[in-house]
């Protein structure tokens, strides 16, 4: 396939609007479709590639998204810098609602989801000490400041399987451990990413305090759409100009992740 994108961005459809000069685009994997048809555009003098995680009409849930299709599509169109932003739960109660945390480190609580891209060949083990690209992460942070973002530069997002939301035990466990927020879907993204040699890099907005931080009734699934519904415009700005911001050759090591690995099969 004729590469097409330099970016990628996985996000709700409210990105939709993100891209000028759009057209979409049916890209078959050898996972299956991804969530729905890839809309590729321009923001500024940058090639971007736009996936629904969730699909169109929001018809995944967390844990039945086919993130294997949704980042093997995105290098395909030749993407090898990815931004994902996504609501998450505080953990912590000085990053309230509002927040935006740019996560350095990440926890894994999902059960059953395909998390690799390496089933069979032999074993292929992949460094994930860091799951975050450092000139993604450091970009977006100097964006979200300069655009008065509350931002916090660091943190531990543990993602867990879902569709509920926590019990009460299980959010106090969490905030015990010392993690700063939680969410659904930002693991396998992560690991299937640096898999496929790609930049990744999470913007997570704070829309509640989760079950355990404060008393009350814990939060909904309304009130997590509705908080980020609000701040989607103010965030479908943050992700242009980080956009623009990203270096054209990238200086970090993701690129070099599979270096001396015997891959099983050929990249696209």
């Amino acid at each position: 396939m004729v590469n097409r994108a330099e970016i990628g961005v996985i996000g709700g459809s409210g990105f939709y609007s993100l891209l000028d000069d759009a057209e979409e685009i049916e890209v078959a994997t050898p996972y299956g479709p991804p969530s729905d048809t890839i809309t590729v555009g321009r923001v500024g003098d940058r090639s971007v590639a736009f996936v629904p995680r969730h699909g169109r009409d929001h018809a995944y849930p967390p844990h039945r998204i086919p993130y294997r299709a949704n980042l093997w599509a995105l290098r395909s169109l030749g993407v090898r810098q990815v931004l994902a932003p996504s609501a998450v739960g505080s953990l912590r109660p000085e990053l309230g609602p509002g927040t935006l945390v740019i996560p350095d480190q990440l926890v894994d609580r999902t059960t059953g989801r395909a998390q690799t891209y390496y089933d069979a060949g032999g074993a292929i083990h992949v460094s994930f000490a860091d799951p975050y690209c450092p000139t993604g992460r450091s970009v977006s942070v100097v964006a979200a400041l300069e655009n008065g973002w509350e931002t916090a530069d660091s943190g531990t997002l543990v993602v867990v399987e879902g569709p509920r939301f926590s019990t009460r035990a299980e959010s106090q466990w969490y905030q015990a451990a010392g993690w700063s927020i939680i969410g659904m879907t930002g693991h396998p993204e992560a690991v299937l990413a640096r898999e496929l040699a790609l930049c990744y890099t999470t913007l997570a907005l704070v829309t509640d305090l989760d079950a355990g931080v404060e008393a009350g009734d814990g939060v909904t699934h309304e009130e997590v759409l509705a908080f980020f519904g609000a701040n989607v415009e103010r965030m479908r700005t943050l992700i242009q100009v980080i956009v623009e911001a990203l270096p054209d050759e990238r200086p970090c090591p993701c690129g070099n992740a599979l270096d001396g690995l015997k891959l099983p099969f050929d990249l696209p």
